[in-house]
C-alpha cells in the first residue's frame, strides 16, 4: 500500500459503480453485498428518496481507478430495517441535547444475514476503511457508524479499530453433513423427532410444495409472493420495506441465487417462502400466506430450507431474525455481532457500559436455550 496513492470516495450509490469492480472486492459467497442484490435494493427504489435510507458506498482507490476494498454504506434517518435495536441510544442521546441522526450504516438493507461489511482482497484494507467511515462521521456532523450483522471473522477487525461490539442470538441450522432430512432427524431426541415428523405430514398431506428458481421466477410468481409478502410484513411492521419492483430486478439480475418454495392448493398458489443462496449458506429472507394452514410456515420456512440445503450441500441455514420457535426445529441459538463507531465520547461510554451488561444477559440465554435444543444428549 505504501507504494500507491489511495483515495477514499464516497458515492451516490452501488448501482453508478462497475459491477465487476465491485465484485472483485465483495466476493461471491455472501449474495447480499454482491453488486446485483444493492444495485436492486437502488434501482427499485426500496432505497432512497423517501425511504430514509440514502446510498452512500465507500470506496478505496488507486490513482488508476482500481477499487481495492468498499463499505455497502447508508445514511440512515431513522432506524427501521436494520434488526439490531438502537432506538434507545437515540432517544437518550437527542433527550441530552445531541442529534442523533443522521447516522452511517454500514449494512445490507433489510437483511438481518451474516456477511462481510468490510469488502477487500487484502486485509491491510480493513483499517483504511474504518478509517474513512470514521472521518465520514466527522466531517459532515454524523453521531456514528454502525456495522450489523458481521461475518465472524471480521468482528476483530472492528475489534482493534476501538469499534464498539453488540451480540444478539438468532438461530442457524447446521449441516453434519447429513445425506437426507431422515439422517438430521436421527440427531434429536426421540419424542422431538416424532413432533417433527407429525408437523411435516400435517402439512404436507394438505398442499402440494414446489421449489422454484431461475427461470420459474415468472412475473406471475412474483406477484403471488407480493401478496404474501405485503400480508406479512403489513402484519410485523406496518409498510413493507421492498417495493414490488425490488421482486422483478432480483429475479431478473440473480434468479439463480433465489429459491422460492411455494405451497400450491387445488392449483393456487397459498402460501410462500423465499430464500437466498449463498457459496455455503441458505438464507432465509421473507414469508406469507393468504390460507391458514397448521404447520404450513414450519414446514416451508424450515424443513424444506433443511431439504433444500441438504440437496446442495450447503453448510448452514440462516432462518431471519428471533424467532424461539425455531429451537424445537433444529435451529440452535448462534450469537450474531454488530460494531459501532460512536463519535460523541459521553455517548460512546454510556453505549460501552450498556453493551457489557447486555453481553453478560446474551451470554445467559444462550445458555439456557443450548439446554433445550431438540438434539439427543450425550
Amino acid at each position: 500500500m505504501a507504494d500507491r496513492e489511495l483515495t477514499a470516495r464516497i458515492h451516490g450509490g452501488v448501482a453508478g459503480i462497475d459491477a465487476a469492480a465491485w465484485n472483485r472486492v465483495a466476493g461471491e459467497d455472501n449474495p447480499f453485498v454482491g453488486h446485483a442484490f444493492l444495485s436492486a435494493m437502488e434501482d427499485s427504489g426500496s432505497v432512497g428518496p423517501g425511504t430514509g435510507w440514502q446510498a452512500a458506498p465507500i470506496t478505496i482507490a488507486d490513482d488508476g481507478g482500481t477499487i481495492h476494498a468498499a463499505l455497502p454504506a447508508y445514511l440512515k434517518s431513522h432506524s427501521r430495517g436494520e434488526y439490531v435495536f438502537d432506538q434507545g441510544w437515540a432517544d437518550a442521546y437527542e433527550r441530552a441535547g445531541g442529534r442523533y441522526y443522521p447516522k452511517l450504516q454500514i449494512a445490507a438493507p433489510f437483511t438481518p444475514a451474516t456477511g462481510p461489511r468490510l469488502l477487500f482482497k487484502d486485509e491491510a484494507f480493513a483499517a483504511p476503511l474504518l478509517n474513512a467511515a470514521e472521518q465520514v462521521c466527522h466531517e459532515h456532523g454524523l453521531s456514528g457508524a454502525h456495522a450489523t450483522f458481521i461475518a465472524p471473522d471480521q468482528v476483530p477487525l472492528f475489534e482493534r479499530a476501538g469499534w464498539l461490539i453488540r451480540s444478539d442470538l438468532q438461530f442457524h441450522w447446521e449441516n453434519d453433513g447429513f445425506a437426507d432430512f431422515d439422517a438430521f432427524l436421527d440427531t434429536l431426541a426421540s419424542r422431538k423427532r416424532k413432533n417433527l415428523r407429525k408437523e411435516r405430514a400435517k402439512a404436507q398431506e394438505q398442499v402440494e410444495i414446489r421449489h422454484l428458481t431461475g427461470a420459474d421466477l415468472t412475473e406471475d410468481v412474483w406477484d403471488a409472493f407480493w401478496e404474501f409478502y405485503q400480508d406479512t410484513g403489513m402484519r410485523k411492521w406496518g409498510t413493507p420495506y421492498l417495493t414490488r419492483e425490488a421482486f422483478t430486478l432480483l429475479g431478473e439480475r440473480m434468479g439463480e441465487q433465489i429459491l422460492l418454495i411455494f405451497a400450491y392448493l387445488d392449483g393456487q398458489a397459498v402460501a410462500g417462502a423465499m430464500n437466498v443462496i449463498g457459496g455455503t449458506t441458505l438464507f432465509g429472507r421473507y414469508w406469507g400466506c393468504v390460507v391458514d394452514i397448521p404447520f404450513l410456515h414450519f414446514e416451508l420456512c424450515y424443513y424444506q430450507a433443511i431439504d433444500a440445503a441438504i440437496a446442495r450441500g450447503l453448510s448452514r441455514v440462516e432462518a431471519g431474525a428471533q424467532g424461539g420457535h425455531k429451537l424445537a426445529r433444529g435451529y440452535a441459538p448462534v450469537q450474531t455481532r454488530s460494531a459501532h463507531y460512536i463519535a460523541d465520547p459521553g455517548l460512546r461510554a454510556a453505549v460501552a457500559e450498556f453493551l457489557e451488561r447486555e453481553r453478560q444477559g446474551i451470554a445467559a440465554e444462550q445458555n439456557f436455550l443450548e439446554e433445550r435444543t431438540p438434539f439427543r444428549k450425550g
